[in-house]
């Protein structure tokens, strides 16, 4: 039996604010329970649903020192048993007792530093060695560097090894040098340019990354780009230095829970033979819910998003009055900088009867757009990986993406002579670029009507489902214990 610890800071259905937890909720249900006994380790937040809270069970707590600002603090540590998998949650009220998962970012540092060296240090008490601990971003990050140094002096600790996962590089845990050898403890030869310091700080993520056994990101292309100093963020030279130890694994989804067929949240179930006829019947439904012009025949354009620079929204603002013409409608679900929010109100005002803009994130609303709209738009300027496109050819509906990271690895850009094809993609930055495109893909919408639903069909074969990642993974866990 081959024993895994997934450690992370969310993880569906606890608790979510990206794809991240979609991953560590989803890919551990997948490996074969006879062969791999994968369990997950998250803190225990206060605002996790109490439903959940209720049922989880004691299993012993003790006091642990970190650095010298991080003493003899109070490590609980309880236990939840769902879908055949065991979750761990690190307990201490003071760290994990705020309404959201992540607050300030001084005090994020401090509370996941504690976080790392907790999981190692519970490993003993809940009698469980991992062979492999699978370390989620930044949050995660020192636990390699634990691992590989302070608990190298206890032989219960030998051999084990360790992956870290980039799920999004922007994102990196840095601080200044002094706070963080007060709360990690490290000696000063740890905050040098090969392992820890990093632009005269030091960088959580970049420790984990020098000491891992293997780096894994969430698709090939990102592994590319990353590599590179525009997509780098300050990390190329070290990540371009272990290539060798590192590949892209795009993320799957959850096929049971996006189903079009079985799905409880959408008007009108359908499939691969009757999206034809039903799926507009989702289209005009959600249209009189948002107050749109109801009428199946216009060109409905989803965008369901963190609305933030990452996301390519200034490319949106630069066209948005040529996309919104009298035959397409804009939908729009999600929440962020502030300047993006007021932006789609204004334009949902400007157009009311052809876009709406709802500023908040609603999982049933989202289950209905992607089951409405015609096409997708991700006009990302970065994209590690990207659920949206995956979830999009689930339901039928086609995507328009930029060709970087997941979205250039999953969307294969139509080509009318050829037939082929399961979405629009673009490839430089650029508004009008973009705005060609969307403009293309009405062409084929109302124009070539046969050709568009071909190209649906194609995108609800794909299968992005668990299934295929999981081997992968299972591959490369093989691999580093040596089999």
């Amino acid at each position: 039996m081959k024993r895994i610890l997934f450690a992370a800071s969310e993880c569906v259905p606890f608790i979510k604010t990206g794809g991240l937890a979609d991953v560590c909720g989803a890919l551990p249900k997948e490996f074969y329970k006879e062969e791999w006994d994968v369990r997950v380790v998250i803190p225990n937040y206060s605002c996790i649903p109490e439903h959940f809270r209720n049922q989880f069970e004691y299993v012993t707590h003790f006091y642990m020192s970190a650095g010298s600002y991080i003493t003899n603090k109070y490590v609980g540590v309880l236990k939840y048993v769902m879908d055949g998998i065991t979750y761990y949650f690190i307990d201490n009220q003071e760290y994990f007792s705020g309404m959201t998962p992540y607050g300030d970012i001084r005090y994020d540092i401090e509370k996941f530093v504690f976080f790392d060296k907790a999981v190692l240090s519970i490993l003993k008490q809940i009698n469980f060695r991992p062979d492999l601990i699978h370390c989620h971003d930044w949050q995660t990050g020192l636990i390699p560097v634990y691992l590989r140094n302070e608990f190298q002096a206890d032989s219960f600790y030998w051999g084990m090894k360790t992956i870290m996962t980039i799920h999004n590089l922007k994102f990196q845990g840095v601080w200044d040098v002094k706070t963080m050898r007060g709360l990690t403890g490290f000696s000063a030869d740890l905050f040098t340019p090969d392992k820890l310091e990093f632009k005269k700080d030091a960088n959580m993520l970049k420790g984990g990354l020098v000491y891992a056994d293997y780096i894994t990101t969430v698709s090939d292309t990102y592994a590319n780009e990353i590599q590179t100093e525009y997509y780098g963020e300050g990390l190329n030279g070290l990540l371009s230095a272990r290539h060798f130890d590192m590949q892209g694994i795009v993320n799957g989804i959850d096929y049971n829970l996006y189903n079009p067929q079985t799905d409880p949240k959408i008007y009108v179930n359908y499939d691969a033979e009757s999206f034809r006829k039903k799926k507009a019947l989702n289209k005009e439904k959600l249209q009189e819910e948002l107050g749109l012009t109801v009428d199946k025949r216009k060109y409905m354009i989803g965008l369901i998003s963190r609305l933030t620079d990452q996301k390519g929204l200034d490319l949106i603002n630069y066209a948005i009055d040529r996309i919104v013409d009298e035959f397409t409608q804009l939908v729009v679900i999600g929440t962020g900088d502030p300047q993006y929010e007021n932006m789609f109100r204004h334009y949902a005002w400007k157009y009311g009867d052809r876009v709406s803009a709802n500023i908040c994130y609603s999982d049933d609303l989202a289950h209905k757009l992607y089951a409405s709209a015609d096409a997708f738009l991700m006009p990302s300027r970065f994209e590690p990986c990207g659920l949206t496109q995956l979830i999009s050819f689930r339901y039928g509906t086609v995507p328009i993406v930029r060709e970087t990271g997941g979205l250039k690895d999953t969307v294969q850009p139509f080509n009318e002579y050829e037939n082929t094809g399961t979405g629009f993609s673009f490839a430089n930055y650029n508004g009008d670029e973009m705005l060609s495109v969307i403009n293309y893909s009405k062409h084929v919408f109302f124009d070539r009507k046969r050709q568009w639903n071909q190209m649906v069909d194609r995108g609800m074969a794909c299968d992005y489902s668990w299934y295929q990642s999981k081997g992968r993974y299972e591959g490369l866990y093989r691999y580093l214990l040596g089999e």
